[in-house]
Formats: structure tokens, C-alpha cells, sequence
């Protein structure tokens, strides 16, 4: 029995489609969505999203972040930025990690919440050159 896969960006929405199993950069590690399992909803990193057919993996998309809604009968991503891995741009996401750490370098240490934004955004765009590298 498949589980119905979308993956949401702001922009568009990527896939919608039937899989046999999605595995997920979940913020506390990785989780995988399957057919019957208990609803969940989760907080995702940057990282890959793997959909598998038949034991193996179809399809690998990049998200930056967002939310998972998980049922016994499907896995909707809402994504903060979401492309195939396919289409990464190293020479950008280098870019923007490189304008991220200016960022960082240049921010009030004191100011906690900025601080942790700025983490999480770069942890993501460095999760982004990982996929992207592996997938040249």
C-alpha cells in the first residue's frame, strides 16, 4: 500500500504523487513516513528528502526547513525552500553562506534570537552545498 507524497514550497508545489516510503530530515533526526503509521507532526532541517519505490530511492529533493504533516495515508512537506537536489547551485548556496557568515560575524552576541536564526539558516545552506556535492 503506497502513502500519497507532496512536498510544498512557497513558490510551487514540487511533487504529488504515491511512494512507498518518504525518509525526511526531521530536526531531531531523521524519520521516515510509511504506510499505517500514527499521525505526527514535525519540525524539518535543511537536509534531503528521499522518496523510495520498490527499495529504492526514485527521487531526492532539498528542503530548507519547514514542517512535515504525517498520516497512515500520507506525508505533506510544507517547505521553506524545497528544488530537486538535481538543481542546486553550489556556486550560489556558497554565496549565501558566505553572506550568512558575514552575518553571523557582524551580529550582537547578546541578541540570543538573532543568533539562533542565523544558525539555523546557515546549518541549512551548509546541508544544501552537502547535497549539492553529493549529487555531482
Amino acid at each position: 500500500m503506497p502513502i500519497q507524497i507532496e512536498i510544498i514550497s512557497p513558490e510551487k508545489v514540487l511533487v504529488s504523487r504515491e511512494v512507498d516510503m518518504v525518509v525526511m530530515p526531521g530536526a531531531e533526526g531523521d524519520i521516515a513516513a510509511m504506510p499505517e503509521r500514527a499521525p505526527m507532526m514535525l519540525l524539518l532541517r535543511g537536509g534531503v528528502v528521499s522518496l523510495y519505490e520498490n527499495d529504492t530511492v526514485t527521487d531526492r529533493y532539498f528542503v530548507g526547513g519547514g514542517f512535515a504533516d504525517m498520516t497512515a495515508t500520507r506525508c505533506t512537506i510544507l517547505a521553506d525552500k524545497a528544488e530537486p537536489v538535481s538543481a542546486i547551485s553550489i556556486d550560489n548556496a556558497t554565496a549565501a553562506l558566505e553572506a550568512l557568515t558575514e552575518a553571523w560575524d557582524k551580529a550582537d552576541k547578546t541578541d540570543i534570537s538573532r543568533l539562533d536564526v542565523l544558525q539555523d539558516k546557515i546549518l541549512s545552506v551548509r546541508a544544501e552545498i552537502d547535497a549539492g556535492s553529493s549529487s555531482l
